[in-house]
């Protein structure tokens, strides 16, 4: 039985749902072929003619490589004196209504190249290579016109071939309504979002559309034009749904099928139930909640209960989540919102797989799937969540390979 590689003499947490904690095999071994899994099991039933080249894992921890599925990670621009702002008590709706949040930024993303939005990400990039990140979402939204949205979904496209990693591009032109369309959200919708969206289906610049629902931003009647535009372009669908009040989205997201909603903490047992039917991931967001300086959590104890996934991710962007730590994320979703370590563990792997419709290729260690795993210096698994600050990674396997 021949492989192209075998990984030896690993702790697997497979994180696959239903068996074993963590879905861990003490002893065990992953073999590979044309970048899969092709097998996976204890060391004892490796067969005794499996050859190829043997990498021995000297009893190191493997788990499925980590997944982020909720970052704003290409931007430009600085917006640190909002963080002052923050800590001084001034409410972030405030600080956007005067002129600071989004459109900030899209001031200095309009007058960047895909070229420079595109270096300034990979420098954030290399951030998350280093915690055992493999695939990572990343939306647009900072551009909010033909030209500069284009500028980022290509920006996205280019940072795959040049990090290795997975990256899974979201359209997220429906971010907030730019200067030039101030009060006139309607015909912003009209005339950028919907052939935005057009265009990335057609000539595939994006994988998925996002929108953000609030009172900030969109209303539901407008989010669902920009959803109903997604579906003829066949594009998946994920929204920033109920943050900072109940606007109906996380029920409005289900409805569509969305892949996730993102951040609920405002989401009703309406919404809940709804995610529940259609299998919309919840995708927990706590950089932003403690950033903010929020009181009102995602409903956790329910989501639970009505058998709802949950995902984690950093949601890093320059303003509201200044966060480029996966593992601190992991570590905050179980502080802040009481997730179990488990719980959270899935959120980065096996979960967020499944909010980026990817659970058929990532997020478990499985037979068929892509082989990208992370290996690491550690006691148990739980040690990824403990610890603040530390990067125990001893190294990434990304489609069979060392990365």
């Amino acid at each position: 039985m021949r492989y192209d590689r075998l990984f030896v003499n690993g702790r697997l947490a497979t994180m696959v749902a239903g068996g074993a904690p963590y879905g861990v095999v003490e002893s065990g071994y992953v073999a590979v072929n044309d970048g899969r899994i092709a097998a996976v099991g204890a060391m004892a039933d490796l067969p005794s003619d499996a050859s190829g080249e043997r990498i021995d894992l000297e009893g190191r921890w493997l788990t499925p490589a980590l997944i982020d599925c909720h970052t704003h990670l290409i931007f430009a621009g600085d917006r640190s004196d909002e963080y002052e702002q923050k800590l001084a008590g001034v409410p972030y709706q405030e600080i956007a209504k005067a002129g600071g949040g989004i459109p900030k930024t899209v001031e200095a993303v309009r007058a960047s190249s895909p070229a420079d939005l595109a270096a300034g990400a990979m420098k954030r990039l290399d951030v998350f290579a280093v915690e055992g990140v493999g695939t990572i979402e990343i939306k647009t939204g900072y551009g909010l016109n033909l030209e500069s949205e284009v500028n980022m979904m290509k920006a996205a496209r280019s940072l795959g071939l040049i990090s290795g990693m997975r990256i899974e591009v979201t359209l997220l032109a429906a971010h907030a309504v730019p200067p030039e369309y101030k009060g006139r959200a309607d015909a912003y919708i009209d005339e950028v979002c919907v052939p935005l969206i057009e265009k990335a289906g057609r000539r595939g610049l994006a994988d998925a559309v996002d929108a953000y629902c609030e009172g900030i931003a969109f209303t539901p009647e407008q989010t669902r034009r920009v959803f109903e535009a997604a579906k003829r372009a066949g594009l998946k669908i994920k929204l920033h749904a109920d943050q900072f009040s109940d606007t109906g989205g996380a029920a409005l997201a289900a409805e569509f099928g969305a892949l996730s909603a993102d951040h609920l903490e405002y989401t009703d047992a309406a919404g809940i139930a709804a995610m529940a039917r259609a299998g919309t991931v919840a995708v927990l967001l706590p950089g932003a909640f403690y950033v903010l300086g929020e009181a009102t959590k995602p409903p956790v104890a329910a989501l639970r209960e009505a058998g709802v996934p949950m995902a984690v991710a950093t949601d890093a962007n320059p303003g509201t989540s200044p966060l480029l730590s996966l593992l601190t994320a992991a570590n905050m979703a179980c502080h802040l919102f009481g997730l179990t370590v488990e719980e959270a563990i899935a959120g980065i792997t096996r979960e967020a797989a499944r909010a980026l419709g990817l659970h058929d290729e990532i997020g478990t260690i499985e037979a068929g799937k892509r082989c990208d795993l992370a290996v690491w210096d550690i006691e148990r698994p739980a040690e990824l969540v403990q610890w603040i600050g530390a990067r125990p990674l001893h190294g990434r396997i990304l489609a069979g390979e060392w990365a």
